[in-house]
Order: structure tokens, then C-alpha cells, then sequence
């Protein structure tokens, strides 16, 4: 099946993932409708920061997920569905776990039922590694067990669960994708990436981190990206949970020495308190396995953890993305 005959719809499309996954897409000659989040300001997100060459090949839906109405019109005349839309960040969840529900449970009810009165022919629904929560054994696998070490997780483990209900119950043709820890330009200021490299670009001597102690599976956007398509293109992978992820792992506080030594060696590391999760709700190890992604697809691993910091240093640098980053305060 070609991108090029095909209607997208991508949800969520004016976040970090989204954006990249929308550009992409044009870049292989899909036909786009990016569901952005409705404002007043009529603000496309990231996708307002792409080319204008690229940006006028989108077709642009505001709306908001927890309608069901809306995400009905959105998904007219659509042949494949990118679901990303979501609340993400974990300390925000503590904070106002009713929303995670609305927006997360709620709103992936809302796709997967229009997808279903609509006919779609594909649909991605995104989770993430946090659902695995600590690892039980390395690597995970799309058998470890669920565990909610946050109403974040959980409202995520909620939504996989109604959509593979969906594909038992109705043969909804719906993939689950688990992407690990995508980083990259663009990510939010929430994630701990941004945070270091923000606070390092604008001259601080010393940069505040919580616990360094947690490892993650860290993966550039560019392969995460790479993942969704092989597997929106492969059949086989409908009903399925697919990970996508490197198999490799590097600990917070390594991560924060080696853009520290990239940046500016002079700085140093201080712990914040506000910064750490409760101690039954961090997840100490997350290192995934990509053995279904690639015995189902030629996903392969493009760029490694080096050259995918670099990439995402030299977007940082410049001032116009870099305003954008308030490393002066605690992005929950």
C-alpha cells in the first residue's frame, strides 16, 4: 500500500510527535488533515513553525478530542487514522488526573467509535512505554505487565484497553503503538531532554534535575516516525501492540553529562525536590524490545543516541526555537 492514494488523518498533530509525523507524511506525497487543538488564536502549534511550502499542503481540522461530534466531521472521506492526541505530562497528572481521563479514555473512545461508524480502513492508536512502568525483566516486551505508577499511565492503559476491546469486538482494523522515549526538536519543555538543554543554552551555572537514578530507552523522532508508517503499512500488525524502541538504555544523570560536556563542561548538577516523583510512582528502568517492530517490518534504527542529541542541540541554538523554552521555572 503507497502513502500517495492514501487520506490521513493525524490527530494531536500540533504536538511534538504529531508535527513531525504530519511533515513527513507530505513529504511523501499523503494527503493530510491535521486535527489541532481548538483556540482562540488559532494557533496550529508546531505545524505554524514548518515551511509555508509544506504547511499549505495541509488540510488543518481545529477541534478538540473529547467532542465526538467534531472527531466524526474529522474523520470523513479519511483512510488511515494517526491518533496522538493526548495529555502527557506525568507531574500534571498528580495534579489533575480528571482531565487525563477526559482527554486520554475518553477521547481514544471518541476516535476508535467514529473510526468505526466511518468504515476506516487503518487505524494507529499511540500509547506509551509508561504503561510497562518499572521493568518486571529486560528487554520489555508487549507481554510485560501493565502497571499505572501514575494517573498519567493509567488513563494510557484505560485507552489501550477500549481500543483492543474495539478490535475484539467489532474487528476494528486498529493497531497499539508503544513508542519508548522520543526525543527530539520540538519536544515539550515537560521532558527532561528540553529541560537540560534549554537550561544549558541559556548560561546557567548550575542545572536543576530530579532523581538521576531512572533509565531510559531513549529514541530519536526521525525513527519514531519511521516506526508508525512501517507499521501503518503492514496488515499483519492489525490487533496487535507494537513497541517501538532501541534496546538500549542510558541513565538521567549520564544522559545530563553528556550534554553537559557537549554544551558547557563548566556546569553542574543540582538536585531540585520539586523536580521527583513519589517513590512508588517513578519508573526506575525502561529498555524496550523492537523484536515484533522488526520481524513484522525493515524498521531499522537510524540515527544513534549521539547523533540524535546533536541534531536536536543545533535546533535548540537557535533563538527562535529557543524562545520558546522557559528554563527558569519547573515545566510540570
Amino acid at each position: 500500500m503507497s502513502l500517495k492514494d492514501k487520506n490521513f488523518l493525524v490527530t494531536g498533530a500540533d504536538g511534538f510527535i504529531g508535527s513531525h509525523l504530519v511533515e513527513e507524511l507530505v513529504a511523501k506525497g499523503a494527503k493530510v488533515r491535521a486535527f489541532v487543538f481548538y483556540n482562540s488564536f488559532n494557533s496550529y502549534g508546531w505545524l505554524d513553525s514548518i515551511p509555508s511550502q509544506t504547511k499549505d499542503k495541509i488540510e488543518f481540522f481545529p477541534g478538540d478530542i473529547r467532542d465526538p461530534n467534531g472527531i466524526r466531521e474529522a474523520m470523513k472521506e479519511i483512510d488511515i487514522v494517526f491518533h496522538l492526541a493526548a495529555l502527557i505530562a506525568i507531574p500534571f497528572s498528580y495534579h489533575s488526573p480528571d482531565s487525563y481521563i477526559d482527554t486520554n479514555v475518553k477521547g481514544t473512545l471518541n476516535i476508535i467509535q467514529a473510526a468505526r461508524d466511518n468504515k476506516i480502513k487503518r487505524i494507529i492508536v499511540t500509547s506509551t512505554s509508561e504503561v510497562y512502568g518499572t521493568a518486571q525483566f529486560i528487554p520489555i516486551t508487549e507481554e510485560h505487565p501493565k502497571q499505572s505508577q501514575s494517573p498519567y499511565s493509567a488513563s494510557k492503559i484505560g485507552a489501550d484497553a477500549i481500543a483492543d476491546s474495539f478490535f475484539r469486538s467489532f474487528n476494528l482494523p486498529l493497531t497499539i503503538v508503544r513508542p519508548f522515549n522520543t526525543f527530539g526538536p520540538r519536544q515539550s519543555a515537560r521532558a527532561v531532554i528540553p529541560t537540560i538543554i534549554s537550561q544549558l543554552l541559556n548560561g546557567v551555572r548550575e542545572i536543576k534535575l530530579g532523581d538521576l537514578s531512572p533509565k531510559r530507552d531513549l529514541l530519536f523522532v526521525k525513527d519514531t516516525i519511521s516506526g508508525f508508517l512501517k507499521i501503518a503499512l503492514c496488515d499483519s500488525l492489525i490487533g496487535h501492540e507494537v513497541n517501538i524502541a532501541t534496546e538500549s538504555e542510558v541513565s538521567i544523570g549520564d544522559l545530563a553529562n553528556i550534554l553537559i560536556n557537549k554544551i558547557n563542561p563548566n556546569v553542574k548538577i543540582i538536585s531540585d525536590s520539586i523536580r521527583l516523583r513519589p517513590k512508588n510512582s517513578e519508573v526506575y528502568r525502561l529498555f524496550g524490545s523492537n523484536k515484533k517492530l522488526k520481524s513484522f517490518t525493515d524498521w531499522e534504527q537510524k540515527y544513534s543516541i549521539e547523533e540524535g542529541l546533536e541534531e536536536t542541540i543545533n535546533w535548540f541554538s537557535k533563538k527562535e526555537n529557543l524562545k520558546f523554552y522557559k528554563s527558569d521555572i519547573y515545566n510540570i
